[in-house]
């Protein structure tokens, strides 16, 4: 548990202030504060505590390269091979550090992360069809994502979208 003595924020005040203000943007301000207060406790929970291994890899040269290509093209049709040469390095080097660094290889890891953000955008789009959803993510087809996404989540992106999932 993270108590506000274990590191106060500058944050808080300003947050408590805004939150009395009646005042155009007030909102706004407000979801930016509460983002900031979020990243602040995670960076604060994983200094002290074990952080996942996802972050911890960050700071790996190589495999936080992979990370963050990984998480900002996930709709790139990825392989082991394609992401070495982006970041300069053999495939085989670049699978087993990202495996020991994550705990998983680096296709595992970007399927989880691309039903992740699949599962997301039904969630917050609902107006976008299964098919928009499976192209931004990464996959060819509104049944590829259907067939990987039920065997994840053990709904259909159909069921999850309308709350019968996680």
């Amino acid at each position: 548990m993270l108590r506000a003595a274990d590191r106060p924020s500058p944050l808080v005040p300003l947050l408590a202030a805004e939150m009395v203000r009646d005042v155009p943007g007030q909102e706004a301000v407000l979801d930016r504060l509460l983002d900031l207060l979020l990243i602040s406790a995670l960076r604060t929970w994983f200094a002290r505590a074990e952080a996942p291994a996802w972050y911890r890899a960050y700071e790996d040269p190589v495999v936080g390269q992979a990370l963050r290509l990984l998480q900002h093209q996930p709709a790139e049709p990825w392989t082991v091979a394609k992401l070495a040469a982006n970041i300069g390095v053999s495939r085989a080097a670049l699978a087993r550090r990202f495996t020991s660094a994550v705990g998983e290889p680096p296709m595992t890891y970007l399927t989880s992360w691309r039903l992740a953000l699949a599962a997301d955008l039904l969630r917050q789009h609902p107006d976008r069809t299964i098919g928009a959803v499976a192209h931004e993510v990464g996959y060819g087809s509104a049944f590829a994502l259907s067939t990987a996404f039920k065997r994840a989540y053990g709904v259909s992106p159909h069921a999850y979208r309308s709350g019968g999932g996680h």
